[in-house]
């Protein structure tokens, strides 16, 4: 197993478990005012000279492309592929759902070869001069995924989503101190994370150690004390070295789990591997409303009326990952029928006052 000296490190080696950033993975969503929807999903990569070489033809274009690990598509039908600048290849997957309940059924990002759970609702109220539109995804959090919970739920909420904002209100000198707390503390629990997913792995299979130098039950008693002895020098480490585990026990019984050509230590790698993807899913969310959008809850609007989130692994590690948004449609009718009875009534009251 590694070391890492920090927390950036650890993002580093993330970034190497996982295309889905690599290769600019989008998703798009299209809200109806008839309350159907579509959802795109679209990647792109450059081509090398080898590339082009091969696939351009004269006049046409083929071109094929690995699918990214962190997409399913197999409820989208409509697909293109176009080349743009710099040779960049992007490939558009797109679908037309009934309603937004089917649409977050079949979301399709992938983290770790399982789909990404969704919900969805969509709620439109009429009143009269314009119908709103109110429309939530709810992307489910990957919290089970780290065996020991964080005691601060603010903090960690801050760390991976910037919500709440824990420093407000600081300078930039307090700011900064108060950051490289919160690093320690959630570096310290991140390896603690590792260190637990690395000892229950190790006590699972702990019948296929020959000569193990302590039993089972002490092996687990003993994993505070050998986690503290591996952090015992502020290192920050994944599970530790197989020199410190040898120095620990004064035996290489361990040493298979460290060893990535021996299954043991392919099976705990891919244990390992599988949390540092959390890391490296990077993929802009977009969301197209009907109308004029009036509240984009976390995302931003930009001057083309798209709103943006910045939806990521990291934000799911503390909880669910929550896309709201809200856009109102006018009816110009409702303002014609207005104007109409205002007109009418003043013409009755003139009417009336002739009448007279």
């Amino acid at each position: 197993m590694k070391n890492v000296s920090s927390y950036l490190m650890l993002l580093v080696a993330a970034a190497l478990c996982l295309s889905c950033q690599d290769q600019h993975v989008r998703l798009h969503t299209i809200i109806n005012e008839d309350g159907t929807c579509i959802r795109a999903v679209s990647y792109s990569n450059v081509m090398t000279q080898a590339q082009r070489d091969s696939t351009w033809g004269e006049g046409n274009i083929q071109w094929s492309q690995p699918m990214p690990e962190c997409l399913n598509i197999n409820a989208f039908h409509d697909s293109h592929t176009d080349i743009g600048e710099g040779d960049t290849v992007t490939t558009a997957f797109r679908h037309l759902f009934n309603n937004v309940e089917e649409m977050a059924e079949q979301m399709p990002l992938m983290l770790n070869g399982s789909k990404l759970k969704s919900r969805a609702q969509l709620q439109r109220r009429f009143r009269w001069f314009y119908t709103e539109y109110d429309f939530t995804e709810t992307i489910a959090g990957l919290a089970d995924a780290f065996p020991l919970p964080f005691a601060d739920a603010q903090l960690i909420s801050y760390w991976f989503t910037g919500e709440p904002n824990l420093i407000e209100g600081l300078t930039g000198a307090e700011a900064a101190e108060r950051l490289s707390e919160m690093e320690t503390k959630v570096t310290k629990w991140l390896n603690d994370n590792f260190c637990k997913i690395g000892f229950d792995f190790i006590a699972s299979r702990y019948d296929s150690i020959p000569a193990p130098p302590v039993s089972r039950e002490r092996f687990v008693e003993l994993q505070d004390s050998l986690a503290n002895y591996l952090m015992k020098d502020g290192a920050d480490v994944l599970l530790g070295s197989e020199d410190l585990m040898r120095n620990f026990f004064h035996s290489d019984a361990y040493a298979p789990f460290f060893d990535d050509e021996t299954p043991m230590g392919k099976e705990l790698n891919e244990e390992l591997a599988q949390r540092l993807a959390i890391f490296a899913l990077v993929v802009p969310y977009t969301l197209q409303m009907p109308g004029t959008v009036t509240d984009t809850g976390t995302g931003t609007l930009s001057p083309d009326g798209i709103i943006r989130y910045p939806f990521t692994g990291e934000r799911l590690i503390p909880h669910d990952y929550v896309i709201h948004a809200t856009s109102r449609v006018s009816h110009p009718w409702a303002y014609a029928v207005a104007l109409l009875i205002i007109l009418l009534s003043i013409g009755s009251f003139f009417y009336r006052k002739h009448a007279d």
